[in-house]
């Protein structure tokens, strides 16, 4: 029986009220009970009492309830907003929500799926519950008249990963288009449209601010109004698969989105801040654009003995520089030059950042027991010629991967040390011993990524003699070679800086340095040798960026220490 019926079945309309009433519905889409309160045919207390015993739930006054901060963060404001609800009480899985119409079952299974809680429903009047959610949630409904012509209708979808096409009928509660959902898609569509590699999301006591990454500088692009901060942060941990109620730890999560034609891994992690939860997304897309190793950015003697290294049937690679320094391009891209027919590449990566057709991609799970060593141990089952372990962590998998090596398989990793010579230390302290390095070790790589002048602005400068005395750029060498700059310009976005680049430092390990670390020589002494031998070093390597026209000493110094 529908709520018109009931009312007139219980005395306190009658139908000629009721039909009045649908004839407002029709041009006003309000509830019809909230039609026939406003033309003051029917008690909004009394009308709202009936109802309860009919649906058999409890009613409450919002009016005389406080509502604890902590169980509001359960349903998000534009959720709360578009449903016109509000949560009251939260104990264990089920989760207390007043609303106006218990009859909408649609409605309490989205916020099954939203919260991920049972919905135990009570009866309030719609009075009270505007107040309710506009005390609580603010000014979070007027969110559009906020932020005026700045939104846009961006086509994102979120997919399953366990899945190769997403559920249409899934997708239509995420593609809910409240102003908020508009907003969070268009941050992210837009990042990924500028070539951000991250996203931050940031609170503070007085401003709330998104900044991008892109070519390895923050800049800010948005500073939302910071009433609908927790309201956004909670819109980005549902897309996550997070718990929206823990606000004390830390949480990592990782949505897959469909926008721009293809299928894009964001990896999310949060943590609690003084004024609220920091959000970082890490754009991982997976539709990469085709690099070749001539275009890494190598010097030519690079070059050759980095082709020459990863064409030996055995031994271990190592590219090595912190996080965001491109080291997992660089071994993706020599694995696709590797890529054939006859050859059985597997890797194990955490995440898988790269989709290579023909490589047999393995995402690690450490939480379940699929660590790098783990997954390395089954690949030696499975016939393989090349292998990559995305990185050398512990004794275990540095354990593995040498034996791999030295077992006739060509093993490619990474490790987080400063320079080509400080890994052959790193793997010292990991309790290696230093033959099994020797006899398997065949190159180190070490890099860092450099942004690139604007070729749109590009144009010609001088250096500063301090300058050039710090590059050692001798003046004779200074005095044959042009130098530039990016002016600024809008394609740029006045930084002078368009795209990045790679300095490198290429060791190959040879039988000098084979000795010298069967020997412990110092790092140092394996340094001198390896640049007696040919090795540019960081800084020499982005000196000649610079004397080709490539980058700028700012982007040197702040990238390479000046060598010993």
């Amino acid at each position: 029986m529908r709520i018109g019926e009931m009312l007139i079945s219980a005395g306190l309309v009658t139908t000629e009220q009721v039909e009045t009433a649908l004839k407002e519905q029709g041009k006003s889409g309000d509830r019809l009970g909230s039609v026939l309160v406003r033309l003051g045919f029917v008690d909004e207390d009394k009308m709202i009492n009936f109802l309860g015993k009919k649906f058999n739930v409890m009613t409450i006054n919002l009016n005389y309830f406080e509502i604890d901060e902590s169980v509001l963060d359960a349903i998000p404001a534009e959720s709360a907003i578009k449903y016109q609800i509000i949560p009251i009480e939260k104990l264990g899985s089920t989760l207390t929500v007043a609303m106006v119409d218990p009859s909408n079952f649609a409605m309490i299974q989205d916020l099954k799926f939203i919260t991920k809680c049972e919905i135990e429903p009570v009866i309030t009047t719609e009075s009270s519950l505007k107040e309710a959610i506009a005390k609580y949630y603010g000014d979070a409904s007027n969110l559009e008249d906020i932020l005026g012509d700045t939104l846009e209708d961006v086509a994102m979808d979120v997919v399953d990963e366990d899945e190769e096409d997403f559920d249409q009928q899934a997708m239509e509660l995420e593609a809910e288009e409240t102003p908020l959902v508009k907003m969070v898609n268009q941050i992210i569509v837009s990042a990924i449209q500028q070539g951000a590699s991250d996203i931050h999301v940031e609170p503070y006591e007085k401003i709330f601010r998104i900044r991008y990454r892109i070519d390895g500088v923050l800049k800010i692009v948005m500073n939302p109004p910071l009433k609908i901060r927790n309201s956004m942060i909670s819109r980005i941990k549902i897309l996550s698969n997070l718990d929206i109620t823990e606000r004390r730890l830390p949480q990592d999560g990782k949505m897959r989105i469909k926008a721009l034609g293809r299928k894009i891994d964001l990896r999310v992690a949060i943590i609690p801040c003084v004024h609220g939860e920091k959000i970082v997304l890490r754009i991982l897309d997976k539709g990469s654009k085709e690099v070749s190793i001539a275009s890494l950015g190598f010097e030519p003697k690079q070059e050759e003995d980095f082709l020459k290294a990863i064409k030996n049937p055995w031994g271990l690679i190592l590219v090595t520089g912190p996080t965001g320094s491109g080291k997992t391009w660089t071994l993706s891209t020599g694995l696709k030059n590797l890529n054939s027919e006859g050859t059985n590449i597997m890797t194990a990566e955490d995440p898988v950042e790269f989709d290579i057709p023909g490589l047999n991609q393995v995402q690690c799970r450490p939480a379940i027991g699929l660590t790098f060593a783990a997954a390395l141990k089954s690949f030696l089952r499975m016939d393989p010629n090349i292998v990559m372990i995305g990185e050398i962590r512990d004794f275990d998998t540095a354990d593995m991967a040498i034996k791999a090596a030295q077992t006739g398989h060509l093993v490619f990793s990474t490790l987080h040390t400063n320079s080509a010579p400080d890994s052959i230390g790193r793997l010292d302290n990991m309790n290696i011993e230093p033959f099994n390095v020797a006899s398997s070790l065949i190159l180190i790589v070490a890099q860092r990524l450099v942004r690139r002048i604007c070729k749109n602005c590009k144009e010609e400068t001088t250096f500063e003699p301090e300058v050039l005395e710090a590059l050692q750029i001798s003046p004779e060498v200074a005095a044959k070679s042009t130098f530039f700059k990016g002016k600024g310009c809008s394609i740029c976005s006045g930084t002078g800086y368009k795209g990045r680049t790679a300095v490198f430092e290429v060791m190959p390990v040879g039988e000098r340095i084979r000795r010298a670390i069967v020997k412990r020589e110092s790092t140092i002494d394996i340094k001198k040798y390896a640049r007696e031998e040919g090795m540019f070093t960081l800084r020499e390597s982005g000196v000649l960026k610079i004397l080709a026209g490539i980058t700028s000493p700012e982007e040197i110094f702040h990238e390479t220490a000046a060598d010993e």
